[in-house]
């Protein structure tokens, strides 16, 4: 049985547990995010979304082969046991190529699909929602359960003839946020009606059984919902369980499924623990994550600006800043106002722009000279205190190095910290 599918069936039965998660495909990330699952003796869940990581390489480089391989080496480096592993394809369908007739599109979806079940990836969401270019908008829950049911029938044979039968499980459903937090400030959000979570899987079932591939019914088990929770680029929507109790209880009446809850970021302790007792039990977390690398970088600099004089430091920041003014594609839309309220956001927003930079040349290599500036001095406790305190405490108490990297992935493990005492 597929481990993933088993969890759900043990959270069906009455177990208060979940999942988390980890939807980045950064490496301190993923060491993060592995070296938290050892620690507490737990699988790990790590998706790759369509924009990342595609047939074409995706914005990482990466096709899905590769991130397979780069997952699974980071795993053998850190001997984590790689049938805890999970891999998640996050928003498969025609996201990327929304610009193209919708035939088009979904031709691209097509080898998409085969390209990460080929790639032994098991959980998949498909995610055929968005408009096309010839397209209405928004589509109707019929079409886009259609095109799902299209790329099931696809995943189904491509795992059969790769491996000899099929361990897929799906996530279906769409109502999300807009990836990587709202673009404008945010109240309050409506969350799913349960009549429409309740439409959502009536057709993708009924759009199933047309295709043929009603076999995988039992293996639909996320269904993607609001729940209420959401960011926009300073401020923090928080679950609120009251006015999702009546959503809360549609899952029950489908043995192995749950709600995947997207946008979860930012979150408090008591929130996950909430969402998980009602059944929100997949939740995905990314900006975060690499949020709080940009945090532990950017204390970094700051102590190393401290130490070293202007001629020797990095000056990371400042790279960071002319490499997303060079390239704005990935910022632009979602900042606005003035000059100072971009750049801020480019800095501390939520939304964290800044994970979209990190594969670049330059960006690397000052990231490379701050590490070998820290660490051929040495961090004195005084300025990890200043500037790191909750690792300042972790190197005190032996559990962590003062050395950049082991700092960064614990400041990352903070978050995800929050999450596993939710969900295990």
């Amino acid at each position: 049985m597929n481990t993933l599918l088993n969890l759900v069936k043990r959270h069906k039965a009455g177990e208060k547990i979940g999942i988390y998660s980890v939807c980045s495909a950064h490496s301190l990330v993923i060491e993060a995010s592995l070296k938290q699952a050892l620690s507490d003796n737990s699988l790990v869940l790590i998706e790759a979304t369509s924009n990342q990581v595609d047939q074409f390489g995706g914005y990482t480089g990466m096709k899905p082969a590769d991130f397979r391989e780069f997952v699974l080496n980071k795993a053998a480096e850190l001997n984590f046991p790689a049938e805890k592993i999970i891999l998640g394809g996050d928003h498969l369908g025609p996201n990327r190529w929304q610009g193209l007739p919708a035939e088009e599109a979904m031709a691209n979806a097509d080898v998409l699909i085969a390209a990460y079940v080929e790639a032994g990836f098991e959980k998949i969401h498909l995610d055929c929602s968005m408009s096309c270019a010839d397209d209405p908008i928004p589509l109707s829950d019929e079409i886009v359960a259609s095109r799902a049911a299209r790329l099931a029938t696809i995943a189904e044979k491509t795992a059969v003839k790769a491996f000899g039968k099929s361990n897929l499980v799906y996530v279906v459903g769409t109502e999300v946020p807009v990836p990587g937090g709202a673009t404008e400030a945010l109240k309050e959000l409506d969350v799913t009606s349960p009549a429409a979570a309740r439409k959502t899987i009536d057709c993708h079932y009924q759009a199933f059984s047309d295709a043929g591939v009603a076999s995988c019914l039992d293996r639909i088990v996320g269904l993607v919902v609001q729940p209420g929770v959401e960011f926009d680029h300073t401020g923090v929507i928080d679950y609120n369980r009251e006015k999702a109790q009546e959503l809360s209880k549609v899952v029950a009446d489908y043995d192995n499924m749950v709600f995947e809850a997207h946008s979860t970021d930012y979150q408090t302790d008591a929130a996950y623990k909430a969402l998980v007792e009602d059944h929100f039990a997949i939740l995905k977390v990314g900006p975060a994550l690499t949020f709080a690398l940009r945090e532990a970088l950017f204390s970094l600099c700051a102590i190393e600006n401290e130490i070293f004089a202007p001629e020797q430091r990095s000056n990371l920041r400042d790279v960071i800043e002319a490499e997303m003014l060079a390239a704005p594609a990935y910022w632009e839309k979602y900042y606005q106002g003035t000059d100072a309220q971009q750049s801020f956001s480019r800095c501390y927003s939520f939304s964290d722009r800044i994970r979209y930079y990190w594969p670049n040349a330059n960006i690397i290599a000052a990231q490379a000279q701050l590490f070998r500036n820290l660490e051929a001095t040495g961090i004195a406790l005084p300025l990890l205190s200043q500037y790191l305190p909750e690792q300042f405490r972790a190197v005190r108490e032996g559990q962590i190095s003062a050395k950049p990297k082991a700092l960064i992935i614990d400041k990352i493990q903070q978050v995800m910290r929050s999450y596993a005492k939710a969900c295990i």
